[in-house]
């Protein structure tokens, strides 16, 4: 799917294309693997080890679990956006209690390498996943972004403004990290 107005496009993660989240995920983003959401609860989440973190990374492509979008500018691998079911994450329902909905997805994380930041691509590909969300039925999208992050680390889920600017609305107000929502019914 690509973007209308420029060079971002997003294609969303299978077994053909786990070669690309790996060598995004690699380097000083080898860490996380983007299994944030996939542990039970936050306790220890720190003191996991890369290695288990792709251990879970992989048992989840073993289960076919292709959780999100690679991002391209230009072409060029830019960036990733989980985005998956919110019923598989039980770790959202215990921190944000949102109500139980099978057609209800979530963005855990948007994470833009760095030589493509500050060009709009987060906001753009975000509004690409928008649009393919609700193609494949989504009845409503969260995101749990870091209200007012100290460094870009910390917008991991993405920036609150990008959300807000794509019709998300506060859902549960929280001054760290609030609830956002878009509904399609």
């Amino acid at each position: 799917m690509r973007d209308r107005g420029g060079g971002v496009s997003i294609e969303r993660l299978s077994a053909s294309s786990l070669d690309a989240f790996r060598t995004l995920h690699a380097g000083d983003d080898a860490w996380c693997q983007c299994v944030a959401w996939w542990v039970p609860d936050w306790d220890g989440w720190n003191a996991r080890t890369a290695e288990e973190n792709a251990a879970l990374r992989q048992s989840l492509f073993d289960r076919g679990v292709h959780d999100g979008y690679l991002i391209r500018f230009d072409g060029a691998l830019g960036g990733w956006c989980q985005a998956w079911r919110r019923s598989a994450f039980t770790k959202l329902t215990a921190q944000f209690g949102p109500a139980p909905d099978e057609q209800a997805w979530m963005i855990g994380c948007v994470l833009i390498k760095p030589p493509f930041r500050g060009k709009g691509l987060a906001r753009q590909a975000l509004r690409l996943v928008v649009d393919d969300l609700r193609v494949r039925g989504a009845s409503s999208i969260d995101a749990f972004p870091k209200r007012h992050a100290g460094d870009e680390g910390e917008l991991w889920n993405g920036p609150e403004s990008t959300y807000l600017g794509l019709g998300f609305r506060v859902v549960k107000d929280d001054p760290k990290r609030p609830l956002l929502r878009i509904s399609f019914l």
